[in-house]
């Protein structure tokens, strides 16, 4: 029975038999490759790992000259697997790609190719492996890439710069093949070619290559960074733990890009990040997310939307945990720093719709403060009513009674400034909640429930005259 290509394994495909002689016979290996091939298929690891110490370079070669030439599924997939595994035994072979000996030699061909021989400075590359090869071709082909790409001596990036390779043909550049990449792996966001394992490799190899800065610009070009905020929410199972780590990476990887972050902040991420952190238990998860958001206090209106969320609140809570990260706990007192320099540039109605929406009253002085109503009366109207409605709802909610007895007061401010206060209360149907908690057991609640209501009957004309 044939395995699906999108399920299949390493193992699997490294238990084929390739017929290399037939190869040499019809020209598509040399003599020597076929030579070395013979001394390192199907050899123990060890044996492998010596063979790649001692002439790394010329297996290379071999490899990308059959990724190259040959176009049989089964081969492909098979010498892709032998890299694959070459690789995670020792992701620093990735350098052996770029050593000297193959200055001639384009090993990112076979993955990326131009869509013509003279198409060099277009940025239109097709993907031969990523864009046309099955499931296995695919993934293993990103997965590669990413590495080599990474493992790159960065004096090579300033070598083509300046023209001073010496090939005799084209090579592909760093830029061509990231903006491929990044091409490819923002399609696997929106439509993945397989259903459970697409978006993983995708956001796996983006953890590795938005490191790059011509990565960052083509991804938030090609509006990547939308199709990353669906993943930043709270993680059950270890898989799905990883993916949230590896997404929320890729997000601080961002956090130092500004056009990134200007659409960081059009795309609700903060309120999502802000639940990660709530709903979490994995350092790397937590330390990572607060990394990120230590990056975007002072961007913009992160720092007041933060306190807006009640983030200062969750810092107190998360500073007081056993954390053995020192990163994570200097960001924690740098966040605690900055969000208090917040607090104090927010308006008085910036504080008090904070106060009303974590849910938390007390009495501090702008309740009755008789120009704090005056002068914010209005902005009570603002997104339908908002802040008053959650004001009548902690009347339901809240079993505080310092915080019920200010939500009466504020009501009965309420409807004793706004010219429809009274109108607008009972529509909203607040006069019922109230009554109840008139024969509340605290005095406190049952004088302020008493105001209100009093309030609520006689209209702001002759409410006016009453005290409390």
């Amino acid at each position: 029975m044939a395995v699906d290509q999108a399920e299949l394994s390493t193992e699997q495909v490294l238990r084929r038999d390739i017929p290399w002689e037939t190869y040499m016979t019809t020209k598509l290996i040399t003599g020597t490759g076929l030579q070395l091939l013979r001394r390192y298929d199907k050899k123990p690891e060890n044996h492998k790992a010596q063979l790649l110490d001692d002439d790394g370079p010329a297996y290379i070669q071999v490899f990308v000259s059959i990724l190259r030439d040959i176009f049989k599924e089964e081969t492909v997939e098979y010498v892709l697997a032998l890299i694959d595994e070459m690789l995670i035994g020792n992701p620093k072979r990735a350098r052996l790609f770029h050593d000297r000996s193959l200055a001639n030699e384009d090993v990112y061909e076979p993955f990326l190719r131009q869509e013509s021989e003279f198409a060099f400075w277009h940025l239109n590359l097709f993907c031969r492996l990523l864009w046309k090869g099955n499931w296995f071709i695919q993934e293993k082909s990103c997965k590669i890439l990413s590495l080599i790409v990474s493992g790159r001596p960065k004096s090579l990036d300033s070598a083509v710069a300046n023209g001073a390779s010496n090939s005799k043909k084209q090579i592909s550049t760093i830029n061509d093949i990231l903006k491929g990449l990044v091409e490819w792996l923002c399609t696997q966001l929106k439509k993945p070619s397989h259903p459970s394992r697409g978006i993983p490799t995708a956001i796996n190899c983006l953890a590795t290559l938005l490191k790059e800065p011509v990565v960052r610009s083509s991804f938030v070009q090609a509006d990547g960074v939308k199709l990353l905020v669906p993943l930043i929410s709270p993680a059950s199972n270890q898989q799905s733990i990883q993916l949230l780590y590896e997404t929320c990476l890729c997000v601080w990887l961002l956090s130092f890009y500004e056009p990134a972050i200007e659409y960081l902040a059009t795309s609700r991420s903060l309120p999502r990040l802000i639940e990660v952190v709530k709903g979490s238990t994995k350092e790397k998860v937590v330390r990572v997310v607060i990394l990120t958001l230590r990056n975007l206090l002072h961007k913009g209106t992160f720092g007041a939307e933060m306190v807006g969320l009640g983030f200062p609140q969750l810092v107190q809570s998360l500073k007081a945990q056993a954390w053995s990260d020192e990163d994570l706990l200097e960001a924690l007192n740098q966040l605690e720093e900055g969000l208090k320099d917040n607090i104090k540039k927010l308006s008085s109605f910036d504080k008090y719709k904070q106060e009303v929406l974590l849910g938390h009253l007390d009495w501090s002085p702008m309740h009755k403060d008789p120009i704090f109503w005056r002068e914010n009366i209005t902005s009570f109207e603002e997104h339908d009513f908002q802040i008053l409605r959650v004001l009548i709802t902690i009347l339901d909610t809240s079993t505080d009674p310092r915080t019920l007895a200010v939500a009466c007061y504020d009501l009965s401010q309420f409807i004793q400034n706004h010219p429809a206060g009274r109108v607008i209360v009972n529509d909203l149907k607040a006069k019922e909640r109230v009554m109840k908690l008139m024969n509340h057991e605290n005095t406190e609640v049952t004088k302020n429930a008493l105001l209100c209501i009093q309030r609520l009957f006689l209209g702001a004309k002759y409410a006016s005259f009453l005290q409390v």
